[in-house]
């Protein structure tokens, strides 16, 4: 078994390299059609596309009918994996932009398109400049374009989810948008944290009740905050797991 984890995970590389240079280079040029950006989502449809399919990873959708289209809103999506991203740029509908990491930007090709396409560099190093990346997110959707958040921020090393930072909740109050919780069931499983073989698999991308944000203020966060992850637990089919995060420290809450 190892050994055909092992095969998986170098063809999944070896096209992803090659996918990753091809559409690359393809959102770089196209990503400077106005509106900026709205051209290259096809195109990281395709790239995430092919490499869902080159790690044997099948992607399935629930639940898609709740995102109030056409209209913007923040996802709030758990994460699990590196597949995550590649998996939810299948899965989410419409245009859609994401909060990344800023050292994401400095690779070659993928970088560049992602750049090209108006993904939000942040840099969690520099309050600063993290500030700034929240507010270039609210004037985003201001404008029309979804955004993705991962209110982690990093991936789960066990399976549960990590406290929520407040970065995303506050983009959501001062856009004044409705937050669609996104619940991943089976990334971990295709490839956990600290684990770089990819297993075949299935993942399940869930939809959940969106979230009004409009007339709320910043004094809203724990509540807002408590209410994704709720939702987050039970689409990521955890439903007896909600906590609720408030100051640094964990309450349990109640999950249905």
């Amino acid at each position: 078994m190892v050994v055909i984890h092992v095969l998986v995970t170098l063809f999944a590389a070896l096209v992803t390299i090659v996918d990753t240079i091809v559409m690359g280079s393809y959102g770089a040029v196209v990503g400077q059609i106005p509106p900026k950006g709205d051209w290259t989502r096809k195109g990281a449809w395709l790239w995430a596309r092919i490499i869902c399919w080159a790690a044997f990873v099948r992607v399935r959708v629930e639940h898609a009918d709740r995102v109030p289209l056409p209209g913007p809103v923040v996802f709030m999506s758990n994460h699990e994996s590196w597949i995550d991203i590649p998996v939810l740029l299948v899965a989410i509908p419409g245009q859609v932009r994401f909060l990344a990491k800023k050292a994401l930007f400095s690779i070659p090709f993928l970088g560049w398109a992602m750049r090209a396409m108006g993904f939000i560099p942040v840099d969690r190093e520099n309050r600063r400049t993290a500030i700034k990346s929240f507010e270039d997110a609210a004037a985003r959707i201001r404008a029309g374009r979804s955004v993705l958040v991962f209110p982690e921020e990093t991936r789960t090393p066990d399976g549960n989810l990590l406290p929520f930072q407040r970065g995303g909740f506050l983009i959501a109050i001062k856009a004044g948008l409705p937050i669609v919780p996104v619940g991943l069931d089976g990334a971990r499983r295709c490839m956990p944290k600290h684990n770089y073989l990819v297993r075949p698999g299935r993942v399940t991308v869930r939809f959940g009740e969106p979230i009004p944000t409009e007339g709320r203020g910043v004094t809203a966060k724990a509540e807002l905050m408590e209410q994704v992850r709720v939702q987050m637990e039970a689409l990521r089919g955890n439903p007896a797991g909600a906590v609720r995060v408030v100051g640094g420290g964990e309450e349990a809450a109640a999950g249905e």
